[in-house]
């Protein structure tokens, strides 16, 4: 045992299996018999578009963060290729990075790029999401599509959801018109059907995850290995069936764990949240904090599969589900299944920036409710959306007696303006500040 150990500590056992569905995910990009579509169809939880036996949509979120996280160098020559056709820096790293491998012609292992055959870029209040396909429509000229993400400020209104609703319905219905006509393919409702089963159940184990990270201490299981496995089911689109029996596989190892006492860090002392993904190629500075015992509960966002956690009338903690998805689901047809995925507040998936309880508060009531000591809020300076109001949160999780800790960067896909030894610096000194020493040598 480490110095100040005081929990047991194991490897986690299903690594083998996220692996494993990661890579089944990243070889459909390079399957020539799909029809590969950029982007990832409302609502991002269900892929509707997979209705269609001959089509793969592909998210760019997690295949440009993987970018960065695997090779520095190849991530810079993407985002060069982009930058001198006159996307700047300004632009989401995620987005550079995908586009700059489709300039060049060839993805990280040198593979040819595989060209996208239609575009509906994923809706999101994150102010770039609507421009992402932008490049990919127009560099192999294919048909474009947007997925319209409705919204208003403000307390929900149920008058003004029925339009909201009503428009997100008939837009999806057309795209899968669309598709239909266009490609020559028959929408597949009984696998719609299968899929919306599918979400119930496999938000139901995320959301028991969440949990147990939330109320138990040590906590079983820290954000960096969550990172690994969260797009799973979300972002990165599997078998129905087998994304299911993965999330309870994960759910159970982890009940098992905080059962046991089997720590995600064996010297936990310190508890810290964050907003939004850190920068992909520097996850070593998670390994760098458990020198001090401190552990990362991980964010809204990182959450944000099984529903975002929050107190109830009667203390308890649960997500807040706006949207649920019937575990029992029949056959229908593909009208009301569109129904069922816009829920009964269209403005979701992501609208925990539009009142000022989502806006402001919810990061405190979180840091709350893990059991958070502090908090490190980056300050990206590209993709706007994911740095709104994020000083006016410092305040408030200050005033609720939440340390907090800011670092300046490009943004989670994109390491230009990512100072590492100074955010290791600032770390020792905001632990030092708090009255924690290294409880361990420093990692080499």
């Amino acid at each position: 045992m480490t110095k100040g150990q005081l929990w047991e500590t194991k490897p986690l056992e299903f690594w083998g299996k996220a692996k494993e569905l990661r890579a089944l995910w990243q070889s459909s990009s390079s399957d020539e018999q799909k029809i590969i579509g950029q982007g990832n169809c409302y609502p991002y939880l269900i892929d509707w578009a997979a209705c269609f036996p001959g089509i793969a949509p592909l998210e760019d979120n997690p295949a440009g963060s993987m970018i960065q996280n695997k090779d520095s160098p190849f991530a810079r020559k993407c985002r060069l290729a982009s930058e001198v056709r006159g996307w700047g820096r300004e632009i989401c790293g995620y987005v550079n990075n995908l586009w700059g491998s489709m300039f060049l012609g060839y993805e990280q292992d040198g593979a040819p790029f595989p060209l996208r055959k239609f575009v509906i870029p994923m809706p999101c209040v994150c102010d770039q999401h609507a421009k992402r396909g932008q490049q990919c429509r127009d560099f192999a000229h294919v048909p474009q599509w947007m997925g319209d993400q409705p919204v208003y400020f403000g307390a929900q209104d149920m008058a003004r959801d029925e339009p909201l609703r009503e428009h997100k319905v008939y837009s999806t219905l057309q795209q899968i018109n669309d598709l239909e006509r266009i490609f020559g393919q028959k929408f597949d409702e009984e696998k719609l059907s299968e899929m919306i089963r599918a979400t119930g159940a496999f938000v139901e184990a995320a959301r028991d995850i969440s949990w147990l990270m939330a109320t138990t201490i040590p906590t079983p299981i820290s954000i960096k290995d969550m990172y690994s496995v969260y797009t799973i089911g979300g972002l990165t689109k599997v078998d129905p069936d087998e994304t299911v029996k993965f999330w309870k596989l994960v759910r159970d190892e982890v009940a098992w764990r905080a059962k046991n006492h089997i720590a995600a860090v064996g010297n936990e002392r310190f508890r810290w949240v964050e907003t939004h993904p850190p920068s992909w190629h520097f996850l070593k500075y998670y390994r760098y904090m458990e020198q001090y015992g401190a552990v990362c509960m991980g964010s809204i966002y990182a959450h944000m599969m099984g529903g975002i956690l929050e107190y109830k009338p009667d203390g308890s903690i649960d997500s807040r589900k706006a949207q649920v998805y019937p575990p029992d689901m029949p056959v229908i047809t593909r009208e009301d299944g569109i129904r069922v995925m816009v829920g009964p507040d269209p403005r979701e998936p992501q609208n925990f920036k539009l009142d000022e309880y989502l806006r402001r508060d919810s990061i405190v009531e979180f840091a709350q409710i893990m059991q958070a000591d502090g908090a490190i809020l980056p300050l990206w300076r590209s993709g706007i959306g994911c740095t709104l109001t994020r000083k006016e949160q410092a305040m408030y999780l200050k005033e609720a007696g939440v340390s907090v800790l800011h670092y300046e960067g490009s943004q989670p896909g994109d390491r230009t303006d990512m100072d590492e030894k100074r955010l290791l610096d600032q770390l020792d000194t905001w632990m030092q500040s708090l009255g924690l020493g290294m409880l361990e040598e420093p990692h080499s």
